[in-house]
């Protein structure tokens, strides 16, 4: 998946400024796709030298104009176009994977801490994406916002988003039960 593919959809939420639009992904695709601030800066000018997104200025008082970007029916085009072609799976790339793999011949408390590390990680970005659940649900139930809501794109990734780190919280806390267990650590 390309930059530009997540670009594309997260405009659907609307008009947003590259500042905006770096908020945005980090509060709504982060748990899918990440990307600096100066690759979205250079994405965006790409695509709006061709033309799959427009950009307006923004007159400001006291601070430097701004520029907005939104989706054209080019754009529009172009992502339900990459909607419709079948999806590769991920492939999983993890440095810490392969330290749990070979714990067997290495330092057993380093691995303790880097997985340590990873579940405390796992867990902030698990309550921020509860908080963003709530934001979204809006007071709706579940079920109620699912059926009701205009736009469930931005839920339904972020259900995969809290599933993956719920499973990662899991995997993380019974790593540190077996290794504490093989040498006699107590697990936070």
């Amino acid at each position: 998946m390309a930059l530009r593919n997540a670009v594309l959809a997260a405009l659907l939420e609307g008009e947003a400024s590259g500042y905006d639009m770096a908020k945005r992904f980090d509060a709504s695709v982060a748990n899918f796709w990440t990307t600096t601030p100066q690759q979205l800066y250079r994405e965006l000018e790409r695509m709006e030298g061709e033309g799959v997104i427009a950009a307006r200025v923004v007159r400001q008082e006291r601070r430097p104009d701004k520029r907005l970007f939104a989706l054209t029916e080019e754009g529009r085009r172009e992502l339900l176009a990459f909607s419709a072609v079948p999806a590769k799976p991920a492939a999983l790339r993890d440095d810490l994977l392969i330290k749990v793999q070979a714990v067997d011949v290495g330092d057993v408390e380093a691995v303790r801490a880097a997985v340590l590390e990873r579940l405390e990680w796992s867990r902030a970005k698990l309550a921020r994406y509860e908080r963003l659940r709530e934001r979204l649900l809006g007071g709706l139930e579940e079920e109620e916002f699912l059926v009701r809501a205009e736009r469930v794109g931005p839920y339904l990734t972020l259900m995969g988003g809290r599933l993956l780190e719920q499973a990662t919280v899991g995997w993380c806390e019974r790593t540190l039960e077996v290794l504490g267990e093989r040498v006699g650590v107590v697990v936070p």
